[in-house]
């Protein structure tokens, strides 16, 4: 069967169905069509599109599906909902389907690239539900493991179906999809399939407002029980060098949904990984990465074990040390505060530590540095709490440094801080704390 593919002047696309053919001739109209006589503009204003995952000759002119797809990724342009609309995901779907068979492997990755790109919304993603999507997809990343770009394209698709569809994250699980990750993640090196790292962020992220209760943590439980936990901080070893570094570690953070799970982490070496990772931020200066690894480590310090862990490997100097060196960025500090706060929870002996390596010092500071930041107001005030509320020893430290009258300043202008501002009042000892 064939389609008709227009790109008008004004960038709207028209899809139409035309007449059963062979299946040479779909292909070649979907594939090796020179791009339309009139100019596509993607307006100037508008960043270049992400290219396809197939690269094409220097010489050879895009195909018409290039060209779609490039529009369709043009932010705010309003290209895929006209692709959907037209009947782009039933296409999509049934080309891959056709091309899963015919060994077209840089015909099925561009047919995959368009299909991720088509799919933007509830109503996108319901057509591909009801086009037998999911089963279409798992058969290929089944039947193509020995190809990277096939899978990374596929694990595009799987992400963007899953997002905000609750439905098909069900249907995922039900063609064991963790089952089909934990093989490729055993098979090819760390960060080669980084789309798969996203996938399974997705799958595992409560998102669908239609839903209630959401199945995502007994996923999450599944997930783990199967190996992608140790399969993900396995990816964390390459330290900072590794391109999937940050996707790996927001990957596990959606995985460690329970204690037993954040303490099998540890126990393979995650915590290792991560302040490796943390040290060589501060010394290479990378935010990014030193955000996305204080998180994943806030995470994981919610089991005693590993606060324990964490503490024994120098965790709060090196974690005051990184805010020391990235001082400038009030996100990472307000990681690093969140830590340290979990870190001190339920914990006198913690505390003490932290104190000693210099916390109250690093909210202090951050507090005056940065009072136009409410997120690190609040976890500056909740870190406090937890350095004093069972160590007395540490207020007049702290009240001695000028802390009362900033704690005050953060309630005063930012209306999120003002429970946290006054819990950290009241464990400081303060009678007026309300006031």
């Amino acid at each position: 069967m064939t389609f008709n593919l227009t790109v008008n002047p004004d960038r709207s696309i028209i899809i139409n169905k035309a007449t059963e053919a062979h299946e040479s001739s779909s292909s070649t109209t979907l594939f090796s069509l020179p791009a339309p006589t009139e100019k596509v503009n993607l307006t100037p204003s508008t960043p270049n599109p992400k290219p396809p995952a197939t690269e094409r000759g220097s010489n050879e002119p895009p195909g018409l599906l290039d060209v779609l797809i490039a529009m369709c990724r043009v932010e705010g342009s309003g290209n895929a909902a006209i692709a959907t609309r037209n009947g782009g995901i039933e296409l999509m779907c049934s080309v891959c389907s056709k091309l899963s068979s015919g060994g077209r492997h840089s015909a099925l990755v561009l047919a995959l690239e368009a299909l991720a790109a088509f799919l933007h919304d509830l109503q996108s993603t319901e057509s591909f539900r009801l086009s037998g999507g999911p089963k279409i997809l798992i058969k290929i990343l089944t039947n193509e493991t020995q190809n990277v770009n096939i899978l990374n394209s596929g694990f595009s698709v799987v992400a963007a179906a899953s997002t905000g569809n609750e439905v098909l994250k069900e249907s995922f699980v039900e063609l064991h999809i963790d089952e089909l990750m934990v093989t490729i993640m055993k098979k090819y090196n760390k960060g080669s399939i980084p789309c798969l790292y996203d996938a399974i962020r997705v799958l595992l992220t409560a998102d669908d407002n239609r839903v209630v209760a959401s199945q995502v943590y007994g996923y999450a439980r599944q997930f783990a029980k199967i190996g992608i936990a140790e399969a993900l901080v396995e990816s964390l070893e390459g330290g900072i060098s590794s391109p999937c570094l940050v996707s790996a570690t927001i990957a596990l953070k959606a995985v460690a949904v329970n204690d037993e799970i954040c303490r099998s982490v540890a126990e393979n070496g995650g915590i290792d990984y991560l302040l490796i990772c943390i040290d060589e931020c501060g010394v290479q200066g990378n935010k990014i990465v030193a955000k996305a690894c204080c998180s994943l480590l806030s995470k994981l310090a919610g089991s005693d074990f590993n606060k324990s862990a964490i503490v024994e490997r120098g965790g709060l100097n090196r974690l005051i040390t990184l805010s020391s060196r990235l001082a400038d960025d009030p996100s990472v500090l307000q990681e690093v505060m969140t830590i340290i706060c979990t870190l001190c929870l339920r914990s006198p002996a913690n505390a003490s530590l932290a104190m000693e390596a210099g916390a109250g010092d690093l909210a202090i500071q951050s507090m005056q540095k940065f009072p136009h930041s409410h997120q690190l107001q609040k976890n500056s005030c909740l870190m406090i709490r937890n350095l004093v509320a069972r160590n007395p020893e540490n207020r007049p430290i702290l009240l001695s440094n000028g802390i009362e009258k900033i704690i005050r300043n953060a309630k005063e202008s930012h209306k999120s801080c003002r429970d946290a501002a006054t819990a950290a009042l009241r464990d400081l000892g303060l009678g007026n704390y309300n006031s």
